[in-house]
């Protein structure tokens, strides 16, 4: 709202609410392009009296030509319209390197139960329209690759599941042979990467525990997407207020601890606040006076001085330390190290059935939340010790309801394997996971490679090693095609109907360097700084850009591995998502999958 209120527009209004005509005014309108939007803009500036004196219409997208067609046909409307304009905007920027296409409701709509598929057609079509607006924003044509359907033998059948990443490629692909005709400037050669995969590919980043400031936060401070709110000392000594605040890029707190280990950021805020101190007078004295409440006036006057400065850095650094102390104190209080290290022990392949079996005969104070998330994990690393009666007797141990064991029993539909037998969820719950998989490879413990002080640093997400892979050109072509390779190989049919037309062959050519936000525009859904124009112009001087694109959801863990590797490859990587969870939304997510019945807000975790 700031940067728009900058720009001179005084109201921000919906149009599908009833609003005051304003003749003497011209209004910008910013819509997607459907038939109901361009309706309600028509009912507005057609007739006698218009609402407002012009219209600059933006659309988020294309616009189809039956609708372009119905405005020109109003002769009334036509010379009231003062821009009409595809901005191709429709994704929100979660920070200077993720965005996502706001499909919260993707995991079910695609990796459900469902017999009929129209609503998932319907969920990958408009992810793939916001996707394509990305590149189409950006000036950027990808090389588009994506994890090919896994058929177990000739004669299984593709599911519909299994095809997701295929389908979202054809959907991205046939938008982007649109724009390379019709927008401007757009490039006629490859500039950059893509890769599509789906939450199949690590079903444990989303809800393990991950140690990082950034993710500490979300996970265990009930944050409202960046925002935190905490209480300050009422004025001249009345009740206390609450105060809400940002977590994000404009922060240099925040930024600088963001991906730091939740320890690390805990002795860096303690010397930082020491050191403010030691050096700050007027800290010294408002710390100082607390004690004896006399004061000189120099003293007075020193801190007067230093004020403006003193009170927006003492602020900031208090706000930190104390979310920092709740974090620590939340860590403590729910013996969150020791489970920690055996959800890491678990995914290392240094612990199984008996030792979570231990813990929990042992810990019998872990929430319920906790323990969900550790059987998760067990049944994704080892999805043979959850069959029949070894998963009902986990259950009971850990004292878990039928509704909790729903998430465990849905990760199978993210385990890549075919499975349509219904499932019926009474008392007599027995979970069937496709024992004649493969067991999972334990992850390969990267620790050794890279400095990491702290034990509860060993997990990192599958993300990690495809976007190493993909910069040094060694994906597998099988395993994940590219759709502008002459001769692409499918392992099933993208959507009906859609055409591959022949594009050019790979171009060598170096990237270009397009801005990956024009320093003025704020489109992103989380605060009114626009976050985008923080991204870091070093990164627009190194190699082609890397996009990862998750359906299903993304993690924090997975967006910070997106910064740590632009600074390691030397080329910035940029994660997408359908949406961005914290662990509890995902386990939510997970429920409603075969629960037809249920909705996002019935479920409490």
């Amino acid at each position: 709202m700031a940067d728009i209120t900058d720009e001179g527009v005084s109201l921000v209004e919906d149009i599908f609410k009833r609003r005051q005509p304003l003749p003497t005014m011209d209004a910008i309108y910013f819509i997607q392009p459907t038939r109901e939007n361009v309706i309600v803009f028509l009912s507005d500036m057609s007739g006698r009296t218009p609402l407002y004196r012009k219209a600059f219409v933006f659309f988020s997208s294309p616009i189809p030509r039956e609708l372009v067609m119905e405005i020109k046909k109003d002769a009334r409307v036509l010379p009231r319209i003062g821009a009409l304009r595809e901005m191709n905007l429709e994704y929100f920027a979660i920070d200077s390197q993720g965005f996502i296409t706001n499909n919260e409701r993707a995991l079910e709509q695609l990796f459900g139960d469902e017999e009929d598929n129209r609503k998932a057609v319907a969920c990958l079509n408009v992810m793939a329209t916001r996707v394509a607006t990305v590149f189409a924003s950006l000036r950027e044509f990808p090389f588009v690759r994506f994890r090919a359907a896994k058929s177990l033998d000739a004669t299984t059948m593709t599911t519909f599941r299994d095809l997701i990443p295929t389908k979202l490629a054809a959907g991205v692909w046939d938008c982007l042979m649109k724009y390379k005709k019709s927008i401007p400037n757009f490039p006629q050669s490859e500039t950059c990467e893509l890769l599509i995969i789906d939450r199949t590919v690590d079903q444990i980043a989303p809800v393990i525990h991950e140690w990082t400031y950034d993710a500490m936060c979300h996970d265990l401070l009930n944050m409202e997407g960046n925002k935190y709110v905490h209480e300050v000392p009422g004025k001249n000594g009345g009740p206390p207020e609450r105060k809400e605040v940002l977590l994000e890029d404009h922060d240099p707190i925040w930024l600088e601890l963001r991906h730091a280990h939740i320890a690390d950021a805990s002795e860096r805020l303690h010397e930082k606040m020491t050191s403010f101190i030691s050096k700050n007078k007027a800290a010294q004295i408002h710390h100082g006076s607390r004690g004896n409440g006399e004061m000189s006036t120099r003293d007075l006057q020193k801190m007067v001085q230093a004020l403006p400065q003193y009170s927006e850095q003492i602020d900031k650094l208090s706000l930190h330390v104390e979310i920092a102390g709740k974090i620590n104190r939340i860590i403590r209080e729910s013996d969150l190290r020791e489970l920690g290290q055996l959800e890491q022990d678990l995914v290392f392949g240094d612990a199984g059935m008996k030792e979570v079996i231990k813990f929990f005969t042992t810990k019998e104070d872990t929430t319920r939340e906790n323990k969900l998330r550790l059987i998760m994990i067990l049944a994704a690393v080892y999805p043979e010790k959850m069959e029949g009666e070894k998963g009902l007797n986990l259950m009971k141990v850990a004292r878990l309801t039928n509704e909790d064991m729903i998430a465990v029993n849905n990760l199978r539909m993210l385990g890549g394997a075919a499975d349509t037998t219904k499932k019926s969820l009474t008392s007599t719950f027995a979970l069937k996971f496709d024992i004649n998989k493969k067991k999972r490879a334990a992850r390969k413990d990267r620790s050794g490679e890279e400095e990491t002080t702290w034990q509860l640093s060993r997990f990192y997400p599958i993300m990690e090693e495809l976007i190493e892979k993909v910069s040094k050109n060694e994906l597998s072509n099988e395993d994940y095609p590219c759709l502008n390779d002459p001769s692409p190989t499918f392992h099933g049919t993208p959507y009906a109907g859609s055409v591959i037309h022949n594009p050019p062959a790979h171009s060598m050519r170096s990237r270009r360097t397009p801005t990956w936000a024009r320093p003025r525009g704020s489109d992103d859904g989380y605060s009114s700084d626009s976050v985008l124009k923080h991204s870091s112009s070093d990164l627009k001087k190194m190699g082609q850009r890397i996009f990862i694109f998750i359906v299903g959801g993304a993690t924090r863990s997975e967006l910070r591995v997106c910064h740590k590797l632009s600074g390691k490859l030397k080329r910035e990587v940029i994660l997408g998502s359908s949406s961005l969870d914290d662990p509890a939304q995902f386990i939510t997510k997970l429920k409603i999958l075969s629960e037809e019945e249920l909705s996002l807000d019935d479920l409490q975790i």
